[in-house]
């Protein structure tokens, strides 16, 4: 019977593997967007020792990017509330298709595959019902829209696939926009976050809220380890003094539980998490804080805070070999934890780094 050791080790060795579909594209292992020196937007595809092999023109802000799981094609979605999304065939450089959000929606900056890449699930807001919704686009069609499915709540940020399986989940914010008023958090008296797993027809599977005192702890983005379990980065929308914990884990069957560091170390995150990964041998979590310019790491099995590491304006973070890659708005490559490469280039790296597994 394969551990859990056995696992994790396997995944140490084979979370930064391209896909072959990717060698067209100069063999990256992470993607990132970004602002260049002249003040325009691109797409990165990052090597192994932290080089850019190629890079891409975005029409504005990037946040996030889903990578194709069979060809070396990304989904650049713009930050929220943005309408539009990019299919970038990063082989060819070019864009292969364009995504619009229908009418009276807005896309919330991240999306997710299916396993076999037919199809791209897209975290969107209903701006008329106040409600969250995952659009579903057919990837062998041009990305046509082909549904879409209810949330389950409102704000709905990031979605993943749970590895292995086709089950979604969803880290649905709770915090109610209107493309009118900008970013404006319109719901904060009543807001009520929650994690919600989803089937691809879109029945409920599970739903994760958080105790009635930390309502106002947005969930926001996500991670997932080969085994099912799950952490999530929130953010505080309550006094800026309080210290609440920002990292939420969780499997399905299991009670949820919440990671918090000495208080010193949690107040210095400025209760904002902007991003969230397992390390590459899948042992620990990291969440980053660009307020705080802090990044804690924590050990994925017992939630106990382990360290922390200070960088100006760190946000992305993904798996590197035996720890993580972390990127700053300053243009910095930092390794926390383990091996990876250390680089500076001349962008402000955004919110996201995504790697290709």
């Amino acid at each position: 019977m394969t551990t859990r050791r056995r696992l994790l080790a396997g995944l140490a060795a084979t979370a930064l593997a391209p896909r072959l579909g990717w060698a067209g594209a100069g063999s990256p292992a992470w993607l990132a967007a970004a602002r260049d020196g002249g003040g325009a937007y691109r797409l990165f595809g990052l090597s192994g020792r932290g080089a850019a092999v190629f890079s891409l023109p975005l029409p504005a802000r990037g946040h996030a990017a889903a990578a194709h799981p069979k060809r070396p094609e990304a989904v650049a979605f713009a930050r929220r509330p943005g309408t539009f999304a990019l299919v970038l065939d990063c082989a060819g450089a070019r864009v292969s298709a364009e995504l619009t959000a229908p009418p009276g929606r807005h896309f919330y900056g991240h999306g997710a595959f299916s396993a076999d890449g037919t199809r791209l699930y897209t975290t969107e807001n209903d701006t008329a019902a106040a409600s969250g919704v995952i659009g579903i686009w057919d990837a062998a069609r041009g990305y046509a829209r082909i549904g879409e499915l209810d949330s389950g709540g409102i704000g709905p940020h990031e979605i993943l696939r749970l590895p292995g399986a086709e089950t979604l989940v969803v880290a649905n914010g709770g915090i109610e926009t209107h493309p009118d008023t900008g970013r404006a958090k319109l719901n904060l008296p009543t807001m009520r976050p929650n994690l919600t797993y989803l089937a691809p027809d879109g029945r409920v599977l599970d739903v994760v809220e958080l105790p009635p005192e930390l309502r106002l702890n947005s969930i926001r983005h996500l991670a997932a380890r080969p085994d099912g379990l799950v952490a999530a980065a929130m953010q505080w929308q309550g006094e800026a003094a309080e210290a609440p914990p920002l990292l939420l884990l969780h499997r399905r069957g299991d009670p949820p539980r919440l990671a918090t560091a000495p208080f010193a170390a949690q107040l210095a995150m400025q209760g904002y998490a902007g991003s969230v990964a397992f390390s590459g041998d899948g042992r620990r979590v990291a969440i980053t804080s660009p307020r705080g310019g802090q990044a804690h790491l924590f050990d994925a099995e017992t939630g106990a805070f382990v360290a922390a590491h200070a960088a100006p304006d760190i946000c992305g973070v993904a798996p590197a070999s035996g720890g993580f890659l972390a990127t700053t708005g300053t243009g910095r490559l930092l390794p926390l934890g383990g091996a990876g490469p250390t680089a500076d280039h001349p962008v402000a790296w955004d919110n996201h780094l995504v790697a290709l597994a």
